[in-house]
């Protein structure tokens, strides 16, 4: 099949190859009506506008690059997400470009512009959110019909997106926490600018509105994603509190706060998990090896990249539109050493009954 050019859409919308240039490169000197020819022109042939890199000879096993935009460079998060994507980018003939906004909006603005016209085929991107008013650089990348995959859901806008159902997999954390005896439960979140944020922080009051306990506002903490945040939000939490007023278990935004969450306890005297159980969420290889293995939520990184780059390529090499997908991965929470149960055994009843003391018992296996 005929690849579809510029001069295609010039002779479509009845316009110069110039003009067509200059709105795909967002330029004010275009008229309303024209512009609108222009776009439904690029949308009716399914036309993917190219950098000028694209016109060098490049050797037929090669796809060209696409670019993957996270939002933290030192998160073992995307750093799985990234290796998912570079096995399945390269697979199929074509090199990642890997860039990172560290939450910062206006350079994922110049990040996904300087994607889109430069020889980048398409793109991945976990976005920073603040507001649907700060999405319009994603509407421009719909309007050029350039390709690109999200890896979080942002609302008024339709695309491709692949993410993690963190709504579900916060629920089964606290399940386990509720059904074993804890009523006293905080929840350390994550940063304003991630869809992820307001999803754990959903499934945490609804699994509270599910049970018999309270939620109350105090109980939900504005941490952070680094160990950092965790640690230093930890010891300014426990500080102002007496013993007594002190939560039973501390569910974290993800393993790097529960990481920093632990070691500050430690450094207040506090035992994990005798004092206060800890979980966390994505589990990094980290949360495996430290002293007291982390109890947390195990979320497909590396699968979550692969499906990501799927799909973008396989919208790259389609010579028409495909229809737009979201697909939603499960979570798993994982049981460890960091959290216990309240609830005794029958036979520590027994022991309780009897006068004798009793030590808690481990339970290292998965559910």
């Amino acid at each position: 099949m005929k690849k579809t050019t510029i001069a295609d859409v010039a002779k479509l919308a009845e316009v110069s190859i110039g003009t067509v240039s200059a709105v795909i490169n967002d330029k004010n000197t275009v008229k309303r009506e024209t512009r609108s020819a222009v776009l439904d022109a690029i949308k009716e042939l399914n036309y993917r506008p190219q950098g000028s890199a694209r016109t060098l000879k490049i050797k037929r096993a090669e796809r060209g690059s696409i670019g993957l935009l996270v939002r933290e460079l030192d998160n073992p998060f995307y750093t799985a997400v990234a290796s998912g994507v570079r096995q399945h980018a390269s697979s199929r003939g074509y090199v990642v470009v890997l860039a990172s906004s560290e939450g910062d909006h206006r350079y994922e603005e110049e990040v996904t512009s300087n994607f889109a016209h430069s020889d980048r085929r398409g793109a991945i991107i976990a976005p920073v959110l603040e507001g649907t008013a700060e999405i319009e650089h994603l509407f421009r990348l719909k309007m050029i019909n350039f390709p690109f995959v999200l890896l979080e859901n942002v609302k008024g806008i339709q695309a491709n997106v692949v993410s993690i159902d963190n709504i579900k997999a916060m629920k089964k954390a606290m399940k386990y926490l509720i059904d074993s005896g804890h009523s006293r439960i905080v929840h350390f979140a994550g940063p304003a600018h991630a869809s992820h944020t307001y999803e754990r922080i959903d499934g945490f009051r609804r699994a509270y509105s599910e049970s018999h306990f309270a939620l109350s506002n105090d109980m939900i903490v504005p941490v952070g994603a680094h160990m950092e945040n965790g640690y230093e939000k930890c010891i300014e939490y426990f500080q102002k509190r007496p013993k007594e007023d002190y939560p039973t278990a501390l569910v974290c935004y993800n393993d790097q706060v529960a990481l920093g969450v632990m070691a500050a306890l430690n450094e207040m005297n506090i035992k994990v998990p005798d004092e206060v159980s800890v979980v966390g969420n994505d589990d990094i290889p980290l949360s495996r090896y430290i002293p007291t293995k982390l109890t947390t939520i195990h979320t497909p990184m590396f699968e979550l990249g692969v499906k990501a780059a799927e799909i973008l390529l396989n919208n790259i090499e389609s010579s028409k539109p495909l229809p737009i997908q979201r697909v939603v991965l499960d979570a798993e929470f994982i049981l460890r050493e960091s959290t216990r149960t309240l609830i005794p055994t029958p036979e520590q009843k027994e022991s309780e009954e009897s006068g004798n003391s009793y030590e808690p018992i481990e339970d290292n296996s998965s559910l």
